[in-house]
């Protein structure tokens, strides 16, 4: 938000410097994040001044030049050579004297400096408006008719000071002070000096008129004020350069002086307006109501927008829509430059309202920024006045019926108790209660009551304005407080401390998942993060429901109309995205939440860890060439995840996921931790994937639940390991993870680790069946292993993979 600081004077004068002022509204809560100094034309005319011709003779060696002596005010006359052909003794002039830099309308700045012309000396420029930015003509030098002396600042006889703009960066709570006034009042506590509203004093409306617009409010709720005025005989046409300036200032562009006063008052008092033409008004009647769902409206900037029945709108006599109520006109209704009857609109709409609309039909304006955070109420007719005494000076518009203003549920300000000792404890300092009730009047919160009970002593009841949106509350009171004592006012203990101590779980999940994360960033994974919402269309089957899925009843986009039941799509779509910019290695992993509906109807919320992984598993280098990424590669990564949460040795079992076409569920302890494997061609086709994805599905709410941090450190084997190898023949149905488990079972001692080295099938072993080649390492960390020792385990696995498996052993 820009805040001039020209502008902001007009309503609290005051001599502060920029910087001082900035400092206190950051101090309040209002932080200045820069501060912009603005000049009315470039140079703002620096170095040049009022003087007087005293002579003025022929220049003796160019006939079109002369030689001048001007009175600058200061006691030293200057010579000048001047070739404008109405320079004359006893002229008021403008003088740039040596040094000034001139920024000319046409052209490039340039400074001005001491010379000699044709053999005479010259100490400055009398100048022409053309010459010093302030106008085109270039006929003669400019002569003034004032009775200011000489020396007197160019700058000042023409009224171009320079302003400071600040850009504010406004918090959602402070609405109050979205608005020249609004920050007036903040300066008003902190300074302890009066702001004034505009005098809006000379406002005279009709006392009756035939013709006047007649206004009906059909939702009493989401529009609890709306009033308007009639007004006749304007003129549109461009606004005079004052407000030009003023709009220029904070960033906006004038457009026509009927808009430029709208946009004037709302950035001036924070209460938006809407002019429409009167003679667009079907049968002279305004209805605000709900729209009706479907019906089509095209709005200022050409769109034609599909409203909802929840949409607020202006509506003619017929219910056709003129407008977005709070947010934005429509075409046909606007001010154009045949417009001569104008229907001021000031209203007072439901934050909720607004939001809704203005959230549905992605449309930001400077009207649904200020009432999607509550506006005043009881600035809706201040603000009307305001801007009619305006047109009528930049318009010539006169008034044409009495203000109607339709108030039915006038809101009421909020009553809050404010316990004294209270401010102390949270403050965290004792503020005197005079110092209390002086803060609370300058925001316009008066005392309503003092100890309202006879056992509630230093207990006050506090009446809030309703401009104060966000002050509900006894902290939000001891907030306001705070904000205007300063909260470099208190001062800090020599020991600080809490009347309590949160309790930090173990382990802690945030410090796990940074774990993890980094685990996986070390490997060269990066993590993306997607949105929650997803299209339903991935989930269902043309003309079946699917009702698992968690469905967003006020959607923004059809596209985006269900909470995602899975993390695989919004993965996927992030995937093609890179594919089609030519980025095809990807390795990537996701923290994020999954969301269902039971057969209950109860909604179930779910935390995963999905890692994703496609194209090349390494870059190609001159060592080695670049390889598809495979199951292992992912399966490796996985695996790394488990054993850093201390899950090692997990079982498997064959996948079982209905976007998954083949891969391994890993299970501890019989309950499934991480599914993974390679995306079916189904779901690659339907997300337009062209290139093969490994994707693994990890529980991270059962992994967090069964993490525990200890570390278990035991000392190194002083004892050497033995490996031994078999050739194990079995049905292709065995997995080696059946092997696995029937080694582990067999040798819990000795048996220190388990690898598969080779797997082959082919018509030497016989239909249906594969070799499994595989290593064990023995180790006993109690004394060298014998041959004996060795033989026997290795017999007991031969026999048990027999017995078991159905396993042979090749010799």
């Amino acid at each position: 938000m820009r805040i001039s600081l020209d502008w902001l004077k007009t309503l609290i004068p005051t001599d502060k410097p920029a910087a001082e002022i900035g400092a206190l509204l950051t101090g309040s809560g209002l932080e200045v994040e820069s501060a912009e100094e603005l000049e009315s034309i470039p140079g703002g005319l620096r170095g040049v001044v009022l003087g007087t011709v005293l002579t003025c003779e022929r220049h003796p060696d160019a006939d079109k030049l002369s030689l001048t002596t001007v009175d600058v005010g200061d006691g030293a006359p200057r010579q000048i050579v001047c070739g404008a052909p109405n320079v004359a003794a006893g002229q008021r002039v403008v003088v740039a004297l040596e040094g000034a830099e001139l920024h000319p309308a046409q052209g490039e700045p340039f400074k001005i400096k001491k010379s000699k012309i044709r053999g005479a000396a010259s100490e400055g420029m009398i100048c022409a408006e053309d010459e010093i930015g302030l106008g085109q003509s270039h006929a003669g030098i400019m002569v003034l008719d004032t009775e200011l002396p000489n020396g007197t600042p160019a700058a000042d006889y023409f009224g171009l000071g320079s302003d400071t703009v600040y850009e504010i960066g406004l918090t959602p709570n402070r609405a109050d002070a979205a608005s020249h006034y609004g920050v007036a009042r903040e300066l008003r506590a902190l300074l302890r000096q009066p702001c004034h509203l505009p005098d809006v004093s000379g406002f005279a409306a009709l006392a009756s008129a035939a013709n006047n617009i007649k206004v009906t409010i059909e939702d009493v709720e989401a529009s609890p004020r709306y009033a308007g005025l009639l007004l006749e005989n304007v003129q549109v046409g461009p606004s005079p350069e004052w407000l030009q300036r003023r709009l220029r200032s904070i960033g906006l562009s004038p457009i026509n002086n009927v808009v430029d006063v709208t946009n004037f008052v709302l950035h001036e008092l924070g209460q938006p307006l809407h002019a429409f033409d009167a003679d667009q008004i079907t049968e002279g009647q305004i209805r605000v109501k709900r729209a009706e769902a479907g019906e089509k409206f095209v709005t200022l900037d050409g769109i034609e927008r599909t409203l909802k029945a929840e949409d607020l709108v202006i509506a003619d006599a017929n219910g056709a829509p003129m407008a977005l109520a709070g947010v934005f006109g429509g075409k046909t209704s606007g001010v154009s430059e045949s417009t001569t009857r104008v229907f001021l609109e000031s209203a007072y709409f439901s934050p909720a309202a607004v939001r809704r609309t203005s959230q549905t039909h992605q449309l930001k304006t400077d009207a649904s920024f200020r009432f999607e955070r509550g506006t005043d109420p009881n600035m809706v007719l201040v603000a009307l006045q305001r801007a009619a005494l305006l047109l009528q000076e930049v318009a010539g518009a006169t008034i044409a019926a009495p203000v109607v203003d339709e108030y039915p549920a006038p809101v009421q300000p909020a009553t809050v108790r404010l316990r004294l000792p209270r401010v102390e404890r949270l403050v965290g300092q004792y503020i005197a209660p005079e110092r209390i009730r002086q803060i609370l009047t300058d925001l316009d919160i008066e005392i309503s009551e003092e100890n309202p009970n006879a056992g509630d002593q230093d207990t006050w009841t506090l009446t809030v304005p309703p401009h104060k949106v966000d002050v509900t509350r006894e902290a939000d009171v001891i907030e306001e407080i705070l904000r205007i004592y300063g909260y470099n006012n208190v001062a800090l203990r020599p020991n600080n401390s809490a009347s309590f101590l949160a309790k930090f779980p173990n382990p802690d999940p945030e410090v796990t998942r940074v774990k993890i994360a980094a685990l996986l960033s070390g490997q060269g994974y990066s993590e993306i993060l997607t949105n929650s919402l997803t299209n339903s269309l991935y989930f269902e089957k043309e003309g079946e429901a699917n009702n698992s899925l968690v469905r967003i009843l006020n959607y923004n986009s059809v596209d985006l109309n269900v909470m995602r039941p899975t993390l695989l799509h919004s993965g996927l779509e992030i995937i093609r995205h890179n594919i089609n910019r030519r980025q095809r290695d990807l390795k990537l992993y996701e923290f994020g939440k999954t969301y269902a509906q039971n057969e209950n109807g109860k909604y179930q919320e779910k935390n995963k860890l999905v890692i994703y992984l496609t194209g090349n598993a390494a870059g190609e280098t001159w060592q080695n060439k670049s390889e598809k990424a495979a199951f292992h590669d992912l399966a490796g990564a996985v695996q790394q995840v488990l054993a850093a949460l201390g899950f090692g040795g997990a079982a498997s079992q064959p996948v079982q996921h209905e976007y998954l076409a083949g891969g391994l569920t890993l299970l501890v302890h019989n309950q499934p931790l991480a599914q993974l494997g390679a995306v079916s061609a189904s779901v690659l086709k339907k997300m337009d994937v062209s290139q093969p994805v490994w994707y693994a599905e990890l529980d991270w709410d059962a992994l967090s639940k069964k993490y525990k941090p200890t570390l278990v450190a035991r000392e190194l084997s002083k004892f050497p390991e033995v490996r031994r190898d078999l050739s194990i023949v079995v049905d292709q149905s065995v997995t080696f993870d059946q092997l696995q488990q029937i080694a582990r079972k067999t040798e819990k001692k000795l048996l220190h680790s388990i690898n598969v080295f080779d797997v082959y099938a082919g018509e030497n072993l016989g239909a249906g069946k594969k070799s499994y080649s595989v290593s064990f390492t023995l180790q006993d960390f109690s004394q060298t292993l014998s041959e004996q020792a060795i033989d026997q385990v290795m017999q007991k696995l031969i026999q048990q993979f027999e017995k078991q498996a159905g396993a042979l052993i090749r010799k």
